[in-house]
């Protein structure tokens, strides 16, 4: 079985394996590339099935020289193709969250309680900026390390660190009650 490494090099050689090992490479990380996508887009499927395939494109295109593993690489293209897309977005209005999210009392005392909590968790999301989202997506929900937080983010381990404990601070202090 090839490793992700090896499945890369596969693909850009284009031969007639390269589809194979598209797959395969796809088949390892998609699923984890689109949990991640969807937290960084507040719960949006559609725009995290698009960050997906444009970090697939982006690592068709770019070159992985092995200073972290394959899916904290694609981790990184994800992250900066989110943050495009989120620079994009903030020169139109938004909807605000509420109006998005406010259904009538009935629907909300009907939807199960994962679905409740899955809101719950879009809406504190979406609370925060950009950067602690981010850490807060990578380190608890995705259980990436330090290390492999600040290769993504291109930041120094330090900045994960004081991100995520910033991030903490604020989900304390604005859903102080919540549990």
């Amino acid at each position: 079985m090839a490793d992700d490494s090896e499945l890369l090099n596969q693909i850009r050689r284009g031969d007639r394996a390269a589809q194979d090992a598209f797959r395969q490479l796809l088949d390892r990380h998609g699923r984890y590339l689109f949990g991640v996508a969807h937290s960084l887009t507040g719960g949006n499927a559609s725009d995290a099935e698009d960050l997906v395939q444009e970090t697939l494109m982006g690592a068709l295109t770019g070159h992985f020289r092995g200073e972290s593993s394959v899916r904290t690489w694609l981790v990184r293209i994800l992250v900066n193709r989110a943050a495009m897309l989120r620079r994009s977005r903030s020169r139109r209005p938004e909807t605000a969250l509420d109006e998005k999210t406010a259904g009538d009392a009935s629907t909300a005392d009907r939807m199960p309680g994962a679905v409740e909590s899955k809101l719950d968790l879009t809406t504190m999301l979406a609370q925060l900026s950009p950067e602690h989202r981010q850490v807060i997506v990578l380190r608890e929900l995705e259980g990436l390390s330090y290390e492999e937080i600040a290769a993504a983010l291109h930041v120094p381990r330090g900045t994960v660190e004081s991100r995520l404990h910033r991030a903490r601070e604020e989900l304390r202090k604005r859903f102080k009650g919540y549990l």
